[in-house]
């Protein structure tokens, strides 16, 4: 049985597994990892029974047009066809899947991520041609479902598929959380057999990179935070100590060309004694890979060290706010005084940090922009990035937004500018979208042209030679965005 996993062609360099979907101007693509982790748990299965015949498209990172991406689907002629989605291309997905159930009617077409997770009918009421989704975790959903067509199953024994049957919609029940994630394959071995590792780029490690992810869900509260409230849940589950060293080994061993792991949990460190145990198991299996991971501002000094031991040379995390307040209004579980103490420890360990803010936070003003931008320039970070909030369906920010009347538009599309880089589709009482907009442009400018910064850059490539490649592509990129 033919299985075909696509991420489709939409915009070049479009990122539908980044938690805010979009051509960044850092140039970041992600790997499509939740789709590479169904492919290799069917690819697990198959090394036994030989039954599927599985190939990958991506086409933003194989910078395929549409048409390129849907000759080279007919010509593989699949049974089943998994679509990768997000919220800001849904429209151009359905229409491609649309298109391929015209030249192939016999062709099983399912809709994964987290969009259809957040509104599974909607979705499918988009258009007739989609023959199901699924809701959450679908690894195992897909392996299900391979064999429920093969063996020409009843749909309704699938958990965690939603589907289309004489033009009504069926809810199958939900899939199980997985519980167990040590008995998922490496996602490193899925990239090595069915991707091409150069294609990926993540503008603040080493090229080329890989991404992994240690754990699924989220423990904290944040109201905006896409993949706790649509996908994962904000159950924190786990891999072993063991099994995280194990696939940094298997990448050391069988991907030499990688010269940097990102770990791409929502929080990494949200339990820090295990951290440290992976610290102290890649020190003493001699493990030396660089790598980064997400934080949160409760990370403390000694875990941090331990970090920088075992390899890890970046931080990158959510500020959100330079407004206790504001923090306080999105859930974030984290003081202004906390960020401070953050960076002066991230600066102790000798970590860099790439952080963030979040511009239209509930009860937004001028006055909260500005103490926001003050802060970042205090903290003067490694990296730092400013962007709107953007509401997806399924979380609590999508939700106040539209209860509240702040939406200005209910067409998914126009999540993103017509470049594929973020936009902001909120007007609120004390800043409007142009506000917002604008002040994300302003503080990006101010914040990366002042003396102070440029100073601190100078002392990082006289310090660190080996840094300099990164920093002039991150040049090069900025004063393109500049222009």
């Amino acid at each position: 049985m033919k299985v075909l996993f696509l991420n489709p062609s939409f915009k070049e360099k479009f990122s539908r597994t980044s938690r805010s979907p979009a051509v960044t101007r850092g140039g970041t693509i992600y790997f499509p990892f939740w789709l590479a982790y169904a492919v290799g748990v069917l690819d697990k299965e198959n090394k036994e029974k030989k039954i599927f015949d599985i190939k990958v498209i991506d086409g933003p990172a194989e910078k395929l047009s549409k048409e390129e991406t849907i000759k080279q689907i007919v010509n593989f002629t699949p049974e089943l066809l998994v679509v990768d989605t997000s919220t800001p291309s849904i429209y151009s997905d359905i229409k491609n899947a649309e298109k391929i159930k015209e030249l192939l009617p016999d062709t099983f077409i399912i809709l994964v991520g987290t969009h259809p997770s957040a509104v599974p009918e909607e979705t499918l009421k988009l258009s007739d041609k989609i023959d199901a989704v699924t809701k959450g975790e679908y690894d195992y959903t897909i392996k299900d479902l391979a064999y429920c067509l093969l063996n020409k199953g009843n749909l309704a024994s699938v958990n965690g598929v939603i589907f289309q049957k004489n033009k009504k919609i069926i809810f199958n029940p939900p899939r199980d959380l997985i519980e167990n994630l040590d008995d998922l394959p490496f996602a490193s071995e899925i990239y090595k057999k069915h991707f091409k590792i150069k294609n990926y780029f993540f503008a603040a490690s080493d090229y080329p990179m890989v991404m992994i992810i240690t754990g699924r869900g989220c423990p904290f509260r944040c109201f905006f935070c896409l993949y706790p409230q649509t996908f994962h849940s904000r159950r924190y589950r786990l891999r072993s100590a063991e099994s995280v060293v194990k696939e940094f080994e298997y990448i050391k061993n069988n991907l030499p060309e990688v010269k940097e792991i990102g770990i791409e949990d929502d929080t990494f460190t949200a339990d820090q004694e295990r951290v440290i145990k992976i610290c102290k198991l890649l020190i003493e299996k001699k493990i030396k890979l660089k790598w980064y991971c997400n934080v949160r501002a409760n990370l403390n000094l000694e875990t941090m060290q331990w970090m920088k031991k075992a390899g890890c040379h970046l931080l990158t995390i959510g500020f959100e706010s330079g407004n206790q307040k504001l923090l306080n209004n999105i859930k974030k579980g984290i003081t202004v005084e906390q960020i401070r103490q953050f960076v002066k420890d991230s600066k102790k360990a000798k970590l860099l940090v790439h952080g963030c803010f979040i511009i239209g936070n509930p009860e937004e003003t001028k006055e909260t922009m500005n103490e926001t931008l003050a802060l970042a320039k205090e903290l003067n970070c490694d990296s730092m990035q400013f962007y709107p909030l953007i509401p997806y369906p399924g979380t609590e920010a999508f939700a106040w937004a539209k209860e509240n009347g702040y939406l200005i538009t209910d067409k998914y599309n126009e999540w993103l500018k017509d470049d594929g880089t973020y936009n902001c589709v909120l007007n609120l009482p004390e800043v409007k979208r142009e506000d917002i907009l604008n002040f994300c442009d302003k503080a990006t400018k101010e914040y990366y042209l002042r003396s102070a910064y440029i100073l601190m850059k100078l002392k990082q490539v006289i310090t660190h030679p080996k840094e300099i490649k990164r920093l002039l592509i991150a040049a090069k990129t900025f004063f393109k965005y500049l222009k």
